[in-house]
C-alpha cells in the first residue's frame, strides 16, 4: 500500500479561495483511480506549537502508479491550480 498523506495551511487575512471547490472536485478524481480517503477533515489538534496544519488528508492507495497516474492526469492538472492558488498545501508519499 501507499498513502499520500496531505496538510493545508490557510492564511486567515485571505480565507480558503477556490480550495473548498477543488475539495468537491477532486474526490471523485482520486476515487476513480481507485484511491480512498481514510482521513479528510478540518478538525486538526495541534500538540504543539510547531506543526498546525487546518486540515490533513490521508489517501489509500494499492500502487504508487495509480497515485502518480491520478495526479499528472488532464481531469487533476485542470483543477490543481484552485489548490495551489488558494492554500499552502504540503504532501509526502509514504509506502508501507
Amino acid at each position: 500500500m501507499v498513502y499520500f498523506i496531505v496538510t493545508i495551511y490557510t492564511d486567515k487575512n485571505l480565507g480558503r479561495g477556490e480550495y473548498d471547490e477543488y475539495i468537491r472536485e477532486v474526490r471523485p478524481l482520486v476515487e476513480a483511480y481507485g484511491g480512498r480517503y481514510i482521513v479528510r477533515s478540518d478538525k486538526v489538534t495541534p500538540l504543539d506549537g510547531r506543526w498546525s496544519p487546518a486540515r490533513v488528508i490521508v489517501i489509500e492507495w494499492e500502487s504508487r502508479r495509480n497515485l502518480e497516474r491520478c495526479l499528472q492526469s488532464e481531469a487533476y492538472r485542470k483543477i490543481a491550480s484552485k489548490r495551489e492558488n488558494s492554500v499552502d498545501s504540503r504532501a509526502v508519499i509514504v509506502e508501507g
